[in-house]
């Protein structure tokens, strides 16, 4: 349906086939439309026409939109005409600029044609409201002029009205300030918002969409020079989760910050460094000449990072694991340049921790098969029963290693052991599975289970075998474990539910778990010995920095680290060690258990040296419930171990 008014459009565009577009366009919507290719023949034409409204194109050869617009402001024939900009700049400057010298609005290219109606209807609606003001304010004031002159009496209304008038004025001139203030705050508040975008909120570090961006520009500039070389470094804090449970989420924002301050020290002022969300960074050297610029980086990075942050109170230490992939190896895709840098950082965890690892392809395979793993060792545990009966399909079960007095022989209690019956692998070291456990709390559903079946077939033992002492049960605990908040209340309820007495528990932890422990750990290790359990340091003698701290922990046993066992035979000052630790367990009053004994010498010098207990293959394998019942049936498990070697 057409306009009846037939308002006329100038669209003014140097770029025929946005001339065509907005002519169909704006004609098919029933305005009548005029166009000029450039300034000059813009100007030309409005000596001869006056339209409703002028749509400018900024960028044009000759004079451009900008003094275009000048020119028809400080001409009177065209200064009320209003102007749109069309534009396909998209910085504000630019737009703010057009704004202040006398556009009325903007469009941005490419065209929105909702858009481009929307606008020119507003504005065109404006400017008839604005012409038919001024005409209605001419026509009173020739009807007040001629009333003065009529009627002197009735001047004071004249005034009146004429202030009417000028307030009208004064309101439409205000209101199309606000507009274009309103415009400006609009583009001000769409650039911050462009910012936030790209800005983790946090640390003030570029986000993951700003980093994408950027490796994709690194992935083209590689592919178009043969001499570019980039490398990204996967950076993953270790034990961040640790501090965060422990001291709580503001604390470990603080010591986010803090490292995002140290790793941008760390770098040069090409490099790039983002975070990823929780305690994943990254990294992107550009224009680097070999992956020794690399590792370099990440030494300096380790190096910086391994020294404590102060927290507050509180004195905290972090190391970082960290993954390198090298632009030679050659990517389509950030996404697969990131997996990567991630299956580096991954296996550098697996071997230790604070370290990296520069990727090569069979991380890769290792990568899935560790997920596999995981989502294996996840159904496994779902198949745990929820009461001590045990499933068809269950596949964790546990073994038992004899601990032998080495005085008596006879047989004082067992450490219980995990076992995983993995449905196609078959049995699965703990030495696989535990760490992934422990890295996505797996370890704590697993951990109660292992705990609960212990210390019921103790109780059964403890009924078919009764002695003085009570036969003990030795359980392994991890740092993941001894962090969690109900760990008192949930090892009492076990006990509770087993009817065992709390001695015959003994939780055996970790000479690397004691050295990290922190204030209020070392009071929950406090509140467990004060319940009646036994702590025992599990691997003494591998962090000799734990001798220092000793004293501050309520230790009972210490248990020596198979590798000084193994060497007794062959080393001096290995056995030298031994006999220190056993001198250090007897001035406070701890017990002694040897690991890994594996031959007759190694048990003769443990006895010679005073060790009060024992484990090993030489005595035992750790065996299934059956087998462990059958030994607590033996009177003397050591003697009968023994005259088995006479024999043999």
């Amino acid at each position: 349906m057409e306009n009846p008014k037939q308002e006329l459009i100038l669209v003014v565009d140097d770029h025929p086939a946005n001339l065509k577009l907005l002519f169909s366009f704006l004609k098919s919507s029933g305005f009548k439309v005029l166009v000029a290719e450039n300034g000059e023949s813009a100007i030309e034409k409005l000596n001869e026409v006056s339209p409703n409204l002028i749509l400018l194109d900024i960028m044009m050869p000759g004079i451009d939109g900008f003094e275009t617009c000048r020119r028809l402001k400080a001409s009177v024939a065209t200064k009320d005409i209003p102007v749109i900009f069309m534009t396909a700049l998209t910085d504000n400057i630019n737009k703010i600029k057009g704004l202040s010298i006398g556009a009325v609005d903007y469009i941005t290219k490419p065209f929105q044609q909702e858009e481009v109606l929307a606008r020119v209807k507003l504005h065109l609606k404006l400017r008839s409201l604005t012409k038919t003001l001024e005409a209605q304010n001419q026509l009173l004031k020739q009807e007040i002029a001629a009333r003065i002159s009529a009627e002197t009496e009735l001047q004071k209304l004249t005034q009146e009205l004429e202030q009417r008038v000028a307030e009208r004025t004064s309101e439409l001139t205000d209101a199309m300030q606000d507009l274009q203030k309103t415009q400006i705050q609009l583009l001000q508040r769409e650039e911050k918002l462009g910012r936030f975008a790209f800005q983790d909120s946090l640390t003030d570090l570029p986000n993951r969409a700003w980093f994408m961006n950027r490796l994709a520009q690194a992935i083209q500039t590689a592919r178009e020079r043969q001499d570019y070389l980039y490398a990204v470094l996967f950076i993953d804090l270790d034990r961040f989760k640790v501090v965060n449970d422990s001291l709580g989420h503001l604390l470990g924002d603080e010591l986010l910050k803090s490292v995002s301050r140290k790793l941008q020290a760390c770098l040069r002022h090409t490099d790039t460094v983002a975070r990823f969300g929780g305690d994943e960074f990254v990294i992107l050297l550009s224009d680097i000449k070999d992956i020794s610029e690399a590792t370099k980086i990440a030494d300096r990075i380790q190096k910086e990072l391994k020294q404590p942050f102060q927290l507050n109170d509180y004195k905290v230490f972090t190391e970082v694991s960290i993954g390198i992939i090298l632009s030679s190896t050659g990517y389509d895709r950030p996404e697969d340049a990131l997996r990567d840098a991630d299956a580096a950082m991954y296996r550098a965890k697996a071997k230790g921790k604070g370290r990296y690892e520069v990727f090569d392809p069979t991380m890769q395979t290792l990568a899935m098969a560790r997920l596999q793993l995981e989502n294996d060792l996840r159904r496994a545990i779902d198949l745990l029963p929820c009461s001590s009966t045990a499933s068809a399909s269950q596949e964790f079960c546990l073994y038992y290693q004899p601990i032998v007095c080495l005085s008596t022989g006879k047989l004082s209690g067992f450490e219980a052991l995990l076992r995983w019956d993995h449905p196609s692998l078959g049995l699965i070291s703990p030495d696989r599975f535990i760490p992934i456990a422990e890295e996505t709390r797996l370890i704590d559903d697993l951990g109660w289970w292992v705990l609960q079946e212990a210390c019921r077939q103790l109780k059964i033992w403890q009924e078919q075998f009764p002695q003085k002492p009570p036969l003990a049960i030795n359980v392994n605990f991890s740092a993941v474990q001894i962090k969690q908040v109900d760990l008192l209340h949930r090892i009492e309820e076990i006990l509770r539910e087993a009817a065992i007495p709390i001695t015959s528990l003994k939780l055996e932890i970790t000479e690397s778990c004691i050295l990290e422990t922190l204030d209020w750990e070392e009071k929950t290790l406090k509140q467990l010995k004060a319940l009646g359990i036994n702590l025992c340091i599990d691997d003494f003698g591998t962090g000799y920095s734990s001798l220092s701290r000793l004293h501050e922990f309520p230790i009972d046993t210490l248990k020596i680290d198979r590798s000084f066992v193994s060497r007794i035979a062959s080393d001096k000052d290995d056995t030298q060690i031994v006999q220190t630790i056993v001198t250090l367990a007897r001035s406070r009053g701890m017990d002694i258990v040897a690991e890994g004994i594996e031959t007759l010498f190694q048990l003769q010098k443990l006895q010679e040296l005073g060790c009060d207990f024992g484990q090993g293959y030489f005595i035992s394998m750790p065996v299934d419930k059956e087998t462990a019942t059958e030994l607590l049936a033996r009177e003397q498990i050591l003697q009968a171990v023994l005259q088995k070697e006479t024999r043999a």
